[in-house]
């Protein structure tokens, strides 16, 4: 049984460049949360702005002061992978579940519940973006998470980097210290991890739409070699020994 301090669920959303957005983002997270309160859902959004070069920070203070379950955490910039990982610690520590979304409003709040639902019967549950449109470049680095988890975890997950995933604490948390602090794509990782523990995974179908605002940091060669140096973390980390229920 949970302590009463301790929250049913913990929302991270990394937040870079999003100003023109985040605000309408927050509170739609925070609406579709709100209406699970049938449930006495015990929950916080935890908004990390990692080095954000604009009002994102701004807009997300000024939900805060209307919301409470709105939590803003402001950092240095660090990358995506490590404040992910930053969020998912935070989330371990705090709640019995953990659930990750990005701040670019591609996949939509009103998702959440379906998953949410299969809580009772699953350890976690990974989104799976449908209708989602790729460049060729981007297709490829997607087709290669897949095929590098596969190979390396034996994993079948068809969108192993979705970042739209609901996890189990106790679940998370000792794999976390087998991600590397400084890795690209912490979700790949943890994707064949959870797959090769031979916990209970379900995946969900997300509908996505193409963003309309905001910065997108990675792009051409760049996009490229992250791919690469995330391919070559992900195998590194298969070599360890996975945790088992």
């Amino acid at each position: 049984m949970q302590p009463d301090s301790q929250l049913d669920l913990c929302v991270i959303m990394p937040v870079y460049n999003e100003q023109e957005i985040i605000g309408q983002v927050a509170r739609d997270w925070l609406a579709m949360l709100d209406s699970l309160d049938s449930q006495n859902l015990n929950y916080e959004l935890l908004a990390i702005v990692d080095g954000a070069t604009d009002a994102s920070e701004h807009k997300l203070r000024e939900v805060a002061a209307e919301h409470s379950r709105l939590v803003v955490d402001v950092q240095p910039n660090r990358g995506h992978g490590p404040t992910i990982l930053a969020g998912y610690r935070h989330g371990v520590d705090n709640a019995e579940w953990v659930f990750q979304t990005d701040s670019d409003d591609e996949m939509p709040a009103s998702s959440f519940a379906r998953l949410w639902e299969l809580r009772h019967s699953t350890d976690a549950v990974i989104g799976i973006r449908s209708g989602r449109q790729q460049s060729l470049g981007r297709r490829a680095i997607t087709q290669l998470a897949r095929l590098t988890t596969r190979v390396a975890f034996g994993c079948q997950l068809a969108d192993v980097n979705c970042p739209y995933r609901l996890m189990r604490s106790s679940t998370l948390a000792p794999l976390l210290p087998l991600v590397p602090a400084d890795i690209f794509a912490p979700n790949v990782a943890l994707a064949g991890m959870l797959a090769r523990s031979g916990v209970r995974l379900a995946e969900v179908p997300v509908p996505h739409q193409i963003r309309t605002t905001g910065t997108v940091s990675i792009l051409g060669w760049r996009a490229t070699r992250a791919a690469v140096r995330s391919f070559v973390q992900v195998v590194r980390v298969s070599r360890t020994k996975v945790p088992t229920p």
